[in-house]
C-alpha cells in the first residue's frame, strides 16, 4: 500500500496518510458510504457525500490521516484560532495548529510513549505497551498568550524530547486549560514524572530515538 493514498471524485480529491492513521473506525464509522472497510481494491469513494461532508469529516480527524483538496480550486482547510494540544488519557499528543518542523498539516496525533515506529506519530503502539499518562494533569500557572495561533514548530531531539516552539496552549481531556507556553519540551519516552513535560528521564532509561 502506497504511504499516501489519494483518490479523486468530481468535485473533491481525498488524501489518506496509513502511517497517521491511529482511529480508522471513527471515518468508517461517520461515512461508510465513503470508507469501505475489509473490501478489496478501492475503498475510497469520494463522490458518496458531498464536498462539505468529506472536509468536515478530514477536520474532525485528529491525527491529520485525512486530508482533501477542492477541484477547481475551492477552500481548502484553514488554520486554527487557538492552537492546542490535547492530552489523550494513556495516549498521545493531539495537536491542532499550523505544524512545521517535523510534523506538517494543521493536526497531528504525537507519540508521547516512546514506542511508536513511525515518530514522532502515534501508531498506537502505547496500548501494547500498556502506557500510562493522565490527560488530567495538574494546571500550571500561565499568563494569556499575546497572540493565541500562528506556526508551530515540532523538532524532536535526539534521544531526548519534542521541542515545541510557537504559541500553544497544553489542553486535559476535559478542555481544562493546564498552561500557555511559546516553547516547551514535552516527554516522549514515556518515562517522566511530570508528564506531559519532560523532566530527564529519558537519559537514564537510555531512551534511543532520531
Amino acid at each position: 500500500m502506497a504511504e499516501i493514498e489519494e483518490v479523486a471524485g468530481k468535485e473533491i480529491i481525498v488524501r489518506f496518510d496509513g502511517r497517521r492513521c491511529i482511529h480508522a473506525r471513527h471515518c468508517v464509522l461517520t461515512h461508510p458510504d465513503v470508507f469501505l472497510p475489509n473490501v478489496a481494491g478501492e475503498w475510497i469513494h469520494p463522490d458518496a457525500a458531498s464536498p462539505a461532508e468529506i472536509a468536515a469529516l478530514a477536520h474532525d480527524c485528529p491525527s491529520g490521516a485525512i486530508t482533501y483538496e477542492r477541484r477547481g480550486g475551492g477552500a481548502g482547510e484553514t488554520a486554527p484560532l487557538v492552537n492546542t494540544l490535547r492530552l489523550r488519557e494513556n495516549g498521545p499528543l493531539a495537536v491542532n495548529a499550523p505544524l512545521a518542523g517535523a510534523a506538517s498539516g494543521y493536526r497531528a496525533t504525537l507519540c508521547r510513549c516512546g514506542a511508536s515506529k513511525h515518530k514522532p506519530y502515534c501508531d498506537t503502539s502505547h496500548r501494547a505497551a500498556g502506557f500510562i499518562a493522565t490527560g488530567e494533569p495538574a494546571e500550571q500557572p500561565s499568563e494569556p498568550l499575546a497572540a493565541r495561533d500562528g506556526p508551530l514548530t515540532v523538532t524532536p531531539l535526539k534521544n531526548g524530547p519534542l521541542q515545541l516552539e510557537g504559541n500553544l496552549e497544553i489542553v486535559s481531556g476535559t478542555g481544562r486549560t493546564l498552561s500557555r507556553v511559546t516553547q516547551t519540551y514535552l516527554c516522549r519516552c514515556g518515562g517522566s514524572r511530570n508528564k506531559p513535560y519532560c523532566d530527564g528521564s529519558h537519559r537514564k532509561a537510555g531512551f534511543i530515538a532520531d
